[in-house]
């Protein structure tokens, strides 16, 4: 394996990872407050809608042309890279609330309990909230995987691999505490895969366009750095700019007595 399809499996295990915890949460919160049974109904069927999606798009977009399939590819990364960075720096920079998943889980507990009680075997509220919960944090998964998948064929099972490890390690621990996953640094994981994203959406969109990187795969390895470094320098930059225009003013001491009376003193 090279570094680049190492670089490859890390960033869609980090993605996975994260949006796979934050359906736990959603899972969890209605599983425990109303219906287990209908909640992993609605695991069952939002995973066959993606599995299905995956598999439609995966092959159609092999049969396109290298170079246009690459250039595809980089923007699709360059898409979701960026809006994960735009998110993490700004979050970085506390201009945005970092995600809590315990807030989460605990909000998503008590919209389940305001609604009625279930009738049915099925409940049709769990179903439709975990359905919808997994499917649309998996869509963005899904993408990536397709992306990333696409452009060479062995980086589909690669890819996909990556993607169901991330998911069985977080049902693993989820099953393990039952309880939300509150302690893994999402925020960081989302900075570091925005970055990855962003620096595979730059090489390969680049090589779509006619580019030839110098070194070829090894170019990642200064893209990358040096896309963190920039990323992380703007978020300092803009948490340091908050800070100055939120910080209390300077206490100013003003002098009370008369001209005549600050002569006098000595003042």
């Amino acid at each position: 394996m090279s570094g680049a399809d190492l670089g490859l499996a890390l960033s869609v295990f980090l993605a996975c990872t994260v949006e796979a915890v934050e359906a736990l949460t959603i899972v969890l919160a209605v599983g425990t407050t109303r219906s287990w049974s209908s909640a992993m109904g609605g695991v069952a069927a939002a995973t066959a809608v993606l599995a299905a999606l995956v598999a439609a798009l995966g092959p159609a977009l092999s049969a396109l042309p290298i170079d246009l399939l690459r250039l595809l590819v980089g923007a699709l990364l360059l898409v979701f890279g960026l809006q994960w960075l735009r998110k993490a720096i700004l979050r970085a920079a506390g201009l945005k609330e970092l995600h809590d998943e315990l807030a989460i889980y605990r909000e998503q507990q008590r919209a389940a309990r305001s609604v009625g009680t279930r009738r049915g075997r099925i409940d049709s509220y769990t179903f439709v909230v975990s359905f919808k919960g997994v499917l649309l944090e998996g869509l963005e998964v899904a993408f990536i995987v397709i992306s990333f998948g696409s452009n060479q064929h062995h980086h589909f099972a690669l890819a996909a691999g990556a993607a169901g490890a991330a998911v069985l390690t977080v049902v693993a621990a989820g099953v393990a505490v039952r309880a939300p996953l509150a302690r893994v640094p999402e925020n960081t994981i989302k900075f570091a895969v925005g970055v990855m994203l962003t620096s595979f959406g730059m090489f390969w969109g680049a090589e779509g366009a006619g580019v030839s990187w110098p070194g070829e795969d090894l170019s990642l390895l200064v893209i990358i750095p040096g896309l963190l470094a920039a990323t992380g320098t703007i978020a300092w930059a803009a948490r340091a700019a908050l800070s100055a225009r939120t910080a209390p003013p300077a206490l100013v001491v003003t002098s009370t007595l008369t001209p005549d009376e600050t002569l006098r003193s000595g003042v």
